[in-house]
């Protein structure tokens, strides 16, 4: 049985249990003293935790956040994505996309709220996992393996925090410290620190081989992420770190680009941690496809429409599709061009304009006297196509969501030889890569391949704000963003209004 079905079981109880507010107690009640006493019993209790990753705190903000508002947030602060607001003011949202596309957010923009109560969600329902096997009685070596796997999971969002806020409250207790109240804001550099000691004290225990779970892999791909954006996060870069980190790491490329993203992507060599979901165990959030297609976009699919519906909201940003090469089949993570209704063999009509729907690079306004990125037209924007799409689909997609794979490993290790001066020592792993792309490697690999090729291999993944961060072109101008301020205080973002509000002692970052 596989790791995903077995979590599944615990997602009702996830969505009564979970609360984000760190104001509150986290958990309405830890389960039954008289249950989980036992290391199956204790398993179970676990897998709460990995539930936790799909996110689901029905708040009316934070109900989807894993593909929605994490994804979401840090993909439109990029160079990959773009929420424009279409024609009739469909995904205007008050403004909050538009915001993120033009680095013009503030600390009330509710996007950026929804990433910080995902994190601090997972890492509640870690805390009580922890308190819960403290209290359970079992021997200190029967524990210990279980620690090591939560503990790796916190800091998992602890680096998700680091990178995205930078200062942040470190909290791992579940009872709130009656004398002291609320924790306050740790530096960047504190919680950096906290990471990195966090895996390093625990790899060890960890699993080697596991789908679905925190394994020894996991725990070294992220402490290679941590040193390869050192230098951001700290001051102090520690590229030579990141080599080692991933020296440990095993792992295979699959020879097809597109294993990892296929609606059985469990069966992927390649991929060393992922969000697991399983529609007919109910799990819920994986509905990424659902909200980039246009609403017509089930007739390209099934000749009987036998799709769900779509809404037309998230694209990508002019200029990416144009960064591929004609031959990289990576290409097709986007998908441009005319849409075949299956039912007549001709183009499908959008019937608020009465056009074919024809997705394009160029997004542009059917009111010329507005911004580009207000009253744009429904076609306009190549879509997010990296994960399977098939007719019969549901709202809730059984493809896991990858957070980690192999290439990730083989890109890191080049780049930190590249920023070491090594050209030849970067080439074998940037050919692997290119090769399975169908293209070969040019002569020079320099810190400019290298970041065009991140943001080619992995497209739509949750990597490109970072990148653009560690090779400082995030604070430049381009496609309908000015360039930011010179004290680059967009770097991080804001913490959020309301957490302020709840908590005194939180420290609001620099420049906000």
């Amino acid at each position: 049985m596989k790791f995903k079905t077995i979590i599944s079981i615990f997602v009702s109880v996830l969505m009564l249990g979970a609360c984000t507010d760190l104001s509150e107690t986290l958990y309405d009640r830890v389960q039954s003293s008289d249950y989980g006493k036992t290391p199956g019993e204790i398993e179970t209790i676990v897998g709460r935790a990995y539930s936790s990753l799909r996110g689901g705190a029905a708040d009316g903000v934070n109900y989807y956040p894993t593909c929605e508002f994490v994804f979401f947030m840090t993909s439109v602060a990029s160079d990959e994505c773009v929420i424009p607001t279409r024609t009739g003011g469909d995904w205007y949202d008050q403004g909050v996309y538009l915001q993120l596309q033009r680095h013009t957010w503030t600390a009330d923009n509710a996007k950026i709220w929804a990433a910080w109560k995902y994190c601090y969600n997972g890492i509640a329902s870690a805390n009580s996992i922890i308190y819960q096997v403290q209290q359970s009685g079992l021997d200190a070596e029967t524990a210990q393996p279980i620690y090591a796997e939560i503990k790796g999971l916190r800091a998992y969002y602890y680096y998700k925090l680091l990178d995205i806020y930078g200062n942040v409250p470190l909290d791992t207790s579940y009872i709130v410290d009656p004398v002291n109240g609320l924790p306050g804001t740790s530096s960047r550099a504190e919680v950096y620190r906290f990471i990195e000691n966090e895996l390093l004290e625990n790899i060890e225990y960890l699993p080697q081989n596991a789908y679905g779970r925190f394994t020894k892999d996991a725990a070294n791909l992220l402490l290679a992420r941590l040193y390869l954006n050192s230098e951001t996060y700290t001051g102090r870069a520690r590229w030579e770190d990141c080599l080692a980190a991933c020296s440990k790491i095993s792992g295979t490329l699959e020879a097809d680009y597109f294993a990892s993203f296929k609606q059985d992507n469990q069966n992927s060599k390649e991929i060393i941690f992922s969000i697991p979901y399983d529609g007919k165990m109910g799990t819920i959030g994986n509905y990424l496809a659902s909200m980039t297609y246009h609403y017509e976009q089930k007739w390209a699919l099934s000749a009987t429409g036998n799709y769900q519906w779509c809404g037309n909201g998230i694209c990508a940003q002019p200029g990416l599709y144009s960064a591929f090469e004609a031959g990289d089949i990576r290409r097709k993570s986007i998908l441009i061009g005319p849409q075949i209704d299956l039912r007549t063999g001709s183009a499908i009509i959008m019937p608020a304009s009465g056009n074919p729907l024809d997705y394009t690079e160029e997004i542009f306004n059917v009111d010329e006297q507005k911004p580009p990125l207000e009253d744009v037209a429904q076609n306009c924007g190549g879509r997010l196509a990296k994960y399977e799409d098939k007719a019969g689909d549901a709202w809730e997609r059984d493809y896991d969501m990858v957070l980690m794979r192999y290439a990730e490993v083989l890109m890191m290790q080049a780049e930190c030889y590249v920023r070491l001066g090594d050209q030849a020592s970067a080439r074998p792993f940037v050919e692997q890569i290119r090769r399975r792309a169908g293209l070969d490697t040019p002569e020079s690999i320099d810190l400019q391949f290298v970041n065009e090729e991140l943001r080619r291999e992995f497209v739509f993944e949750d990597h490109r704000r970072t990148d653009n961060i560690r090779f400082g072109d995030f604070f430049n101008e381009w496609w309908e963003k000015d360039a930011d301020p010179a004290d680059k205080h967009t770097a991080i973002f804001p913490i959020p209004k309301p957490e302020l509000d709840k908590n005194n002692k939180l420290k609001q970052n620099p420049g906000y």
